[in-house]
């Protein structure tokens, strides 16, 4: 594929062509303009001489010599821009002849135009005429007269003027593409500037911005796009950074008590009970691990959209009973209760909105004081299925709400492991909810916390390129 022009060039030769079509209009128009002045100069010396003629014409007396109006035609002529004269009678014999040119050899409108003013050009074998053909009845005689100008001198100054245009149109095609260039290359400055500011700009340096108010005013969009790019980039990177950290942070743990139980196992002979409670203990710790490798397994692939869609017609009240049974046991240890409100179907991933609501529910669960409630309401709003998940509890203050989706983020900063998981759950939740083209939103306030999630009434997940289950 051909490299696209570069703008400089494509600036220059639009200056070019706009420079060439003006001078060309320009001089065109001049070129009419000195043609025209010259075909009235011309006309109105044929028209004088014309009426001279016919006014002449009309005193000749029958009896005049010929030689005396061949004298009186000279004396007409004299003071005129050397116009040419050709008389003729009815009988085709010439009263009177100019010898510069043969003018009898000019051919002749058809007898009806002659009674008008026929103004025409004639060229002989060395020179260019402007020509007035007209017939003049007295009572003499029908005389046709033919009147010429040379021209020679307009057509050579016209020549010379058009080979001065086309050569001033090359001058100003040159001057005009070297101006424009340069012309291009200053207005390109601000550009280079925002370049060399974007080339500075690496993985430390995130936090830089453009000024759209140091730019013009057509870059000023760039900027503004650019520095929210910049924005996105540095967030996303940031949570990258966040994230290895946290990876870091979670795996730390389980693994030192691993090596911590294996070196106190080594350290000393052990009965086989002793070795059976250390290998449940270390069990544990494993599968710890194993579920949030898991959920990071689970997010990696739901970014990248890696999970096939599996979709078919859900019952999400059958749904919640199950889960219901499935915590009831703990529930009833937390002294909590679970309530159901509503009725709704869905198209869509089970398996994926089953672990959706299961996190969700066991997220409530561990919040909700004893003795109190846990509510999910189900409903249908107009080419909607809403789904609420509310409990009482503490209040989560207003700085954390729009991190709880985050991953590994909790809003107690002592980040202790205390059965909370590894703080993957509602980030799993709405990876779900959003590859199910709906959304999630939490709110909270002294009455308890609630999570709504909107999901369209016909979820289609075929666009949605996915390879394997969520499990």
């Amino acid at each position: 594929m051909a490299r696209p022009t570069s703008l400089t060039l494509r600036l220059t030769l639009l200056f070019s062509a706009v420079a060439t079509v003006v001078f060309l209009a320009f001089g065109w128009i001049i070129e009419r303009s000195i043609n025209e002045h010259f075909e009235i100069q011309d006309r109105k010396e044929l028209e004088v001489v014309a009426l001279a003629v016919k006014r002449s014409l009309a005193t000749l007396q029958a009896d005049d010599d010929l030689n005396a109006i061949k004298q009186r035609f000279d004396d007409m002529l004299v003071g005129h821009h050397n116009p040419l004269l050709y008389i003729s009678n009815s009988t085709g014999k010439a009263l009177y002849r100019s010898t510069e040119a043969d003018l009898s050899q000019v051919p002749l409108p058809r007898s009806n135009h002659l009674s008008q003013r026929n103004i025409t050009q004639w060229r002989d074998d060395d020179h260019h005429y402007r020509i007035l053909i007209q017939q003049v009845t007295t009572q003499r005689d029908v005389y046709t007269i033919i009147i010429a100008v040379a021209i020679d001198f307009h057509l050579q100054f016209i020549t010379h003027f058009r080979h001065t245009l086309w050569l001033m149109v090359a001058c100003g095609i040159l001057i005009m593409g070297v101006m424009g260039w340069i012309a291009v290359r200053h207005g390109h400055r601000p550009l280079h500037k925002i370049v060399d500011q974007i080339s500075r700009i690496s993985a430390n340096e995130l936090n830089s911005r453009l000024t759209p108010e140091a730019v013009p005013a057509e870059l000023t969009e760039l900027a503004i796009s650019f520095n929210e790019l910049l924005q996105r980039m540095e967030e996303a990177f940031n949570r990258l950074s966040n994230f290895s950290a946290d990876i870091a942070h979670e795996l730390r743990t389980p693994v030192t008590n691993l090596m911590t139980q294996t070196q106190v196992v080594l350290s000393q002979a052990r009965s086989t009970e002793e070795y059976q409670e250390i290998l449940y203990s270390s069990m544990e710790e494993y599968e710890r691990m194993a579920q949030m490798i898991g959920d990071m397994l689970f997010l990696a692939k739901t970014d990248n959209a890696q999970y096939p869609p599996n979709t078919e017609a859900i019952d999400l009240k059958s749904e919640v009973h199950n889960l219901f049974d499935y915590y009831e046991a703990w529930a009833e240890e937390c002294h909590v209760s679970l309530a159901l409100d509503g009725n709704a179907h869905i198209q869509g991933d089970r398996l994926m909105l089953r672990r959706a609501l299961s996190n969700l529910l066991s997220n409530a669960i561990r919040h909700t004081p004893a003795e109190k409630r846990v509510t999910v309401t189900l409903s249908r709003p107009e080419n909607a299925v809403l789904i609420v998940v509310q409990n009482p509890g503490s209040p989560i203050p207003a700085e954390h709400l729009a991190k709880l989706f985050d991953r590994f983020y909790r809003t107690d900063p002592s980040r202790q492991r205390s059965g909370d998981g590894a703080g993957l759950g509602l980030a799993i939740v709405k990876s779900i909810i959003e590859a199910h083209g709906g959304t999630i939103v939490a709110t909270s306030d002294e009455i308890g916390t609630e999570f709504k999630i909107t999901l369209p009434g016909f979820v289609n997940l075929s666009n949605v390129d996915l390879k394997s289950r969520a499990l």
